[in-house]
């Protein structure tokens, strides 16, 4: 019964492969379709560059002589006015001694070119003396007073050049090491004692591209975005070991040309640094506040298609067939990219199965659902940026 059965399978098997039926056509490919995120969206330009000292000094002596004490730890902050180094004062000391005893000689010869003078009135009333002695004991008074503001404005100076031996820290920051010893000769504006920087708050500086800068005075023009020039725009700063952008300021500068060589214009931010942790050199990269506050649609980035140089995103029409929409794309922004335009709100695009897809394909489409991938970078305007003013002038913006 078996054998028989077997048979009668095997027998209408053959009979259907000569009878010429083809194979049923394989079900259209599933797809996956999402509706974009919408989200109000900033963009933010990246910059490179380093941060910079606010105020930096090189300590130099303003007398010369030996250098007899050191009176810092190198590498650590100063108040301003701290004594960092001592020069021997014995000689500006001498030399103010000398000053003031000066100072005296010419009080007592000015007493006494007065007290001359005075006899010279009271006989001049009789005319007991002439007038051309009369005028000559006026012109030594007159000799005397200057001597004596000469001799005080000469101790003022070695007054000063004594103080000047004790050398003080000129800002309060941080002190690089020394770089004399003690026991070393100093000359007066030429030897390099050592430096200080401020470290709070601190300045990260970089280039921007003509092409920003354009950007921005277009966008100031539009009351779209407050120039850099008149308003503090937030700036977010990444360090080189970082993965996110923990450190937040404000800018403050923006040069005034862009240079020739480069094509570009210099700027800075200012950050707070209350506990010193950056210091200047350091490696850094910035994203500055790029635009004003705009729609904008959030997809995948897979489920763009580069087609030579358009950007698609596939949709399914009623008809079931797939459908190529160019789009033009923007920032990533939590992980996803901006569609500026293309795409309306509510439409459903193809977030997977893109693999094989064709315009015009049928597809069999099931629900899915797009979410934020990184929460880190920015999605809107921060609360404390500074609104767009229409007021600013447009040829002056950053």
């Amino acid at each position: 019964m078996r054998f028989s059965i077997l048979s009668a399978a095997i027998a209408a098997t053959l009979l259907a492969a000569c009878s010429g039926g083809k194979p049923p056509a394989p079900p259209p490919p599933g797809v996956t379709l999402a509706t974009p995120l919408q989200r109000d969206v900033t963009d933010w330009d990246e910059y490179v560059g380093r941060f910079e000292a606010v105020q930096g000094v090189e300590v130099m002596p303003r007398v010369s002589g030996q250098i007899t004490s050191i009176n810092f730890r190198a590498g650590l902050s100063v108040p301003s006015g701290q004594l960092l180094f001592q020069i021997d004062p014995r000689p500006y000391r001498a030399a103010l001694e000398q000053a003031k005893a000066q100072v005296l000689r010419s009080q007592a010869a000015l007493a006494n070119a007065q007290s001359e003078m005075k006899r010279s009135e009271e006989l001049r009333k009789f005319q007991a003396v002439s007038q051309e002695e009369n005028e000559t004991k006026l012109a030594t008074l007159r000799s005397a007073q200057a001597d004596l503001a000469a001799a005080k404005a000469a101790a003022d100076a070695r007054a000063l050049d004594l103080s000047f031996t004790s050398v003080r820290a000129p800002i309060s920051g941080r002190v690089s090491d020394r770089r004399v010893a003690i026991g070393d000769y100093v000359t007066a504006g030429q030897t390099l004692l050592t430096t200080v920087v401020t470290v709070d708050p601190i300045w990260f500086s970089f280039e921007g591209a003509e092409s920003f800068y354009l950007k921005y005075i277009r966008q100031a023009a539009k009351g779209e975005r407050a120039s850099s020039r008149y308003a503090a725009n937030p700036v977010d700063i990444q360090l080189a070991d970082e993965t996110g952008y923990n450190w937040h300021g404000r800018m403050i500068f923006v040069d005034n040309a862009i240079d020739n060589n480069s094509g570009t214009i210099r700027a800075h931010a200012e950050v707070p640094n209350p506990k010193g942790f950056l210091v200047p050199g350091m490696f850094g990269r910035a994203r500055l506040l790029g635009s004003g506050t705009y729609k904008a649609l959030l997809v995948p980035d897979e489920a763009i298609v580069t087609d030579q140089t358009r950007k698609l995103v596939y949709l399914v029409g009623k008809d079931g067939k797939t459908i190529a929409r160019p789009v033009e794309t923007g920032p990533m922004v939590e992980g996803l990219r901006v569609i500026r335009e293309g795409l309306k709100p509510g439409e459903k695009i193809v977030i997977d199965g893109l693999a094989r897809l064709q315009p015009g394909m049928p597809v069999t489409p099931r629900e899915g659902k797009i979410a934020p991938r990184n929460t880190d970078a920015p999605t809107s305007e921060p609360s404390q940026a500074p609104k767009p003013d229409a007021a600013t002038p447009a040829g002056n913006a950053r």
